[in-house]
Order: C-alpha cells, then structure tokens, then sequence
C-alpha cells in the first residue's frame, strides 16, 4: 500500500483492510482461525514493492497477496507471484493486463476496467455534446493509457478529429499546470482527466483558475471527494462528471440503506474519525469482504491451488457497498470482478447519478 509517497492518499484503503480483519479475529476469525493480515508501505515506488513482496513471500510465507493498489507496483511483481503460484487477489486497479487469465492465472483485479470506463465517458460526451472538441490529460502509465485507450474506442472513427489535445504526465512531475495550459489553448470545450488523486485535485484547481469552463470528465480513480475534490476546492469540482459502482454515504439516497448503515456503523467502530465516504475506505471493505469470503468458502482446504479455484468461481458473493444492479461475478476464463458502472455529476458537494448504469 502507498502510505507515503505520490499515491499516500489512497492508503486509507490499506487502513481499512487492516482494521476490517482486525475486527474480523475479535469476532473470533474465520472458520475458527485468526487472520494476520502483514501490510506494508512501498511509497507507490515499483522497486519498493518487489522488495517488499519477495519478504512476503520468502521470509514471511504468505498465503496469498490481495488488495495492492496501483499498476505500475503491481506490474512489477506480477510475473514473480504468477511463477511462484501465489495468488495476487482483488487488486486495487483496473488495468486491463491484470484481468488476463491465459497469461497470468493467479492475478485478480476488482475494480471495473478502466478502458470500458474510459469507453463509456466517451460515449457520454458523443451524447451530451454537439460539437465535442477533446483535450484529454494523462498519466503516462499503464493506468492513464487504459483508461484513455477505452475513450478512443468509445470516439470511435471519430476519435481522430475530435480529439484535439492529448497531454501526457509522469507520477514524478511536481504539477501538471503546463498541460492543462495547454489543454486549454487548444481551443477544446471537454477536458478528460485520468490520473491518480493528487494530480486529480491539482487538474481541477488549474482549470478552474484558468477561467475554463468546458465539459470536465475525471477518472473514476480520481473522485474521491475527501481525497481530491475537498482539496481542490468543491466551488471549482461543480460540475465534473465521473462513474461510479458503489453507494456513496453521504449521498441522502442511501440513508436509511441496511447495507450503508451497517457499513458507517463499522467505519466509526473501527476507523474512528476516519470518513465513511472515502473511496479508500468503501474499497478496502469490499475486497476484505470478498477476501473474507474465499477464506470461508475454502474452510479447511488452505492451499494457494484451493484459494484460487474459489476465487476464479465467484457467483453474486454477499458483496456490500454496491449499487442496484451490480454484482460479482468470475469464471476461470474473466476475471471481471465488476463489470457495470454508473455515469454521475459532482452538484453542491454531492455525486448525483446520471441515467441507467452502463455495462462495460
């Protein structure tokens, strides 16, 4: 997990997974065993998270490895785990090479695939604007190219003549007001983002204090309303259209939802002044969930071959924190945790969804 370094806002998933199965072991474990769950910080830096993984497995003997976030730390030791037959479970990404049975059977993603996600925002912008002149900005990664490569199939043959800027990031870069600049000077009337949180606030102040007022579409990854939009001002985030696949606590639609309640209630108890709405936090109980589930479904058979073969054969899990009409689903051939989201539009400090979900 990225506790420190570029991606530090998105530790808070590692938080909660860590307190889910804290929680878990005080309400006696699973199957009459506690859980002990290692969790350790690669500052969202490749070479960390090799080293830190090898530990894991070499000195540690982990039964398996879930929930890591990000492509470029999980890329790194892919093909490690994959040759050791370890799984690598319910990752914090929607790249596209982490849902590649054939290849590598022992990788798992849970978040919807960021190039669908990319297709249907495009898809929404060929729908809601007349005449769409796209500046699009990206991080120059496996994730931000994802994502924008979806947005390219979702333009279609028109993709060539509607996009009429395409600016690029490294994680590294100290701000990326030099290409919304020229996003802007473009001449464009819709600005699509995909990057992670940091770069996601920083996109959205500089836009905004740039007088620029087109159609702005972030990444879903980029939504967080206490990791980005708080940040960037939520005066400037007025307006921003993103998906969605899970229920938002904060949103009144959910306030007297059973599954929310029970969800808030577990925040307060184990994360204490901790948000109920942060991204982080809904994900890393969903996955800890699903984690807790293969555990159980396997009872006494506690090989990686077993854990697996539960995994790759998931059908509608109790699964919490999901909107209507979403639910899990794999077989050995997709490992498609998710494959249906919902477009929304950030209005008074609150994301309103927009229309039907959309399969991806």
């Amino acid at each position: 997990m990225p506790y420190g370094g570029p991606a530090s806002a998105s530790g808070t998933m590692g938080r909660a997974c860590v307190a889910y199965f804290d929680a878990v072991n005080k309400a006696g474990g699973i199957n009459g065993r506690k859980i002990r769950l290692i969790s350790l910080d690669d500052g969202f830096l490749a070479a960390k998270g090799v080293e830190l993984t090898r530990q894991l497995v070499e000195r540690d003997g982990v039964l398996f490895i879930y929930g890591s976030l990000g492509v470029p730390t999980n890329a790194a030791v892919q093909k490690y785990l994959n040759g050791k037959k370890i799984p690598q479970l319910f990752l914090t990404t929607g790249a596209s090479r982490f849902n590649d049975p054939k290849t590598y059977p022992w990788t798992m993603p849970t978040l919807p695939s960021y190039s669908a996600e990319g297709a249907a925002l495009a898809r929404y912008v060929l729908q809601s604007v007349a005449a769409p002149r796209i500046a699009v900005i990206y991080q120059n990664d496996d994730l931000g190219k994802d994502f924008i490569g979806g947005f390219r199939n979702g333009l279609g043959e028109r993709a060539k003549s509607l996009l009429v800027s395409e600016q690029a990031y490294e994680i590294t870069d100290p701000t990326v007001d030099s290409q919304v600049i020229a996003a802007k000077g473009s001449g464009a009337n819709v600005l699509y983002f995909a990057g992670t949180q940091k770069f996601g606030a920083m996109q959205i102040r500089a836009r905004h204090d740039l007088g620029w007022k087109p159609l702005h579409l972030v990444c879903s990854i980029s939504s967080s309303v206490d990791a980005v939009l708080k940040p960037a001002g939520f005066d400037r985030a007025e307006g921003l259209i993103s998906t969605a696949y899970t229920k938002d606590p904060g949103d009144s639609t959910w306030a007297n939802d059973a599954d929310v309640r029970k969800y808030v209630d577990w925040v307060k108890a184990n994360l204490h002044e901790a948000s109920a709405s942060d991204p982080g936090h809904i994900v890393g109980y969903m996955s800890s969930s699903l984690v807790a589930y293969v555990l159980a479904q396997a009872k006494d058979n506690l090989t990686r071959e077993n854990i697996l073969e539960v995994a790759t054969h998931l059908d509608n899990p109790p699964t919490p924190m999901l909107l209507p009409g979403i639910s899990v689903r794999t077989t050995p051939n997709d490992y498609s945790i998710i494959t249906k989201f919902q477009i929304q539009q950030f209005r008074d400090g609150l994301w309103v969804r927009i229309g039907d979900l959309i399969d991806g």
